[in-house]
């Protein structure tokens, strides 16, 4: 009798395990091999996923700057361990990507983990500066993580975008909640799986897969979401996505026209909207 393969489901990514949707909705992804199912997640999936990033993201903001980047470098070696997989899954989906398009992909992706991990423990450095004051005392600004950040990715680039996206705001020590491709979130389900082989902290990352037109308008109203970073989004989606602003006030960065095997994508201008400034003032020594 002739073996049947197990076919399997993609689930979402929340608290560094792998659930399937509350709502028990599953929607396919075409392949070259067959295709996929992916859950597709509800509202209250992305409740949970706003939960455990909220809990996990004090911890990893407090933790070194020199270690959050040896984590994510450790990651980029999760993903080149996973590097034919990745390849794999972009053959997929309404806008497929094979041979050596697919190649460059997963290897500039790497390659960004690997960048941005070299910034964890010099963007305070740069970014921050020491104020000149008129009186007996310092005056310091210094950068600090907004918290939870949504990330929106688009459906071209489904591996480099969502980590062009999400990356900048792992390093200076945020958490996120992202939702995946919509037409190909198969790259992110396999990022998510190198992610929980990481050592990074459960929570810090969480993936969803599901319909913009469901979840964006909750992204935008979720008061635990500080900021939002998203780019090619049709301007529907970006006009949603900033009138949570005028809800909750979050900061919502919508990158238009972004090239994302382009350089440009490494500056650490893609970390500035993705931070806040605090400034001290400290006595000086009399």
């Amino acid at each position: 009798m002739a073996r049947l393969p197990i076919t399997k489901t993609r689930k979402l990514f929340i608290a560094g395990k792998h659930p399937r949707t509350e709502s028990g909705r599953s929607t396919p992804v075409a392949g070259a091999d067959g295709g996929w199912h992916v859950c597709r997640a509800s509202r209250k999936d992305l409740r949970n996923a706003a939960e455990a990033a909220h809990k996990a993201q004090p911890a990893w903001a407090n933790a070194n700057a020199y270690l959050r980047g040896q984590i994510l470098y450790r990651l980029a070696e999760m993903m080149e361990e996973k590097r034919s997989e990745l390849i794999a899954s972009h053959d997929a989906g309404s806008m497929p990507m094979r041979g050596e398009n697919a190649e460059n992909e997963v290897t500039t992706a790497i390659d960004r983990v690997v960048h941005y991990a070299g910034w964890c423990d010099k963007y305070a450095q740069v970014a921050g500066c020491a104020n000149p004051v008129a009186g007996p005392y310092h005056n310091f600004t210094i950068p600090e993580p907004i918290g939870v950040v949504g990330v929106i990715a688009p459906d071209e680039h489904p591996l480099l975008a969502l980590v062009s996206l999400l990356i900048p705001a792992l390093c200076i020590g945020n958490s996120v909640i992202a939702l995946a491709s919509e037409s190909n979130p198969i790259p992110a389900c396999v990022l998510a799986e190198a992610i929980a082989t990481s050592d990074l902290p459960g929570g810090v990352v969480n993936i969803l897969t599901g319909f913009r037109e469901e979840l964006v308008p909750h992204f935008a109203s979720h008061r635990e979401i500080g900021a939002i970073h998203a780019a090619n989004l049709e301007p529907a989606y970006g006009a949603t996505l900033r009138e949570g602003v005028a809800e909750n006030l979050k900061r919502v960065t919508v990158r238009e026209h972004v090239e994302f095997l382009d350089d440009a994508c490494e500056s650490p201008d893609w970390i500035e909207p993705l931070v806040d400034f605090k400034t001290l003032w400290h006595p000086s020594a009399s």
